[in-house]
């Protein structure tokens, strides 16, 4: 069983940047992909980035390539987000989710966190 607690998110203005974290536990996170994703209003759910916690790269939605980047602390099994020149477009819910090795779906979820971007 794998736990995720996310923090961070919040009101910024446009330009501004914000850091999403998402604590793993559970199990060994090397065995993990950890993906962030996001639901604004009235829209699906996408997959913004994502990174495997055994090695690799990672990937980027294309709106977000260049702003946003997903990184690790493998010694608190802790993955970020960093958001840099929001966008009012960016204003949505944001999960981290977990999948583990092996698997074809992220099947663990954290509660999701706000991000809005409004001056």
């Amino acid at each position: 069983q794998v736990q995720l607690v996310e923090s961070g998110g919040g009101l910024v203005q446009p330009g501004g940047s914000l850091r999403l974290s998402c604590a793993a536990s559970g199990v060994p996170s090397s065995l993990l992909t950890i993906g962030w994703f996001r639901q604004a209003p009235g829209k699906e759910r996408e997959l913004v980035a994502a990174l495997y916690l055994g090695g690799g790269s990672a990937y980027y939605e294309d709106s977000v390539k260049g702003r946003f980047t997903i990184s690790r602390d493998k010694y608190r099994s802790t993955v970020y987000l960093q958001m840099n020149s929001l966008k009012p477009e960016d204003t949505a819910v944001y999960y981290c989710a977990a999948k583990p090795r092996g698997e074809a779906n992220y099947s663990y979820w954290g509660q999701g966190t706000q991000v809005a971007v409004s001056s």
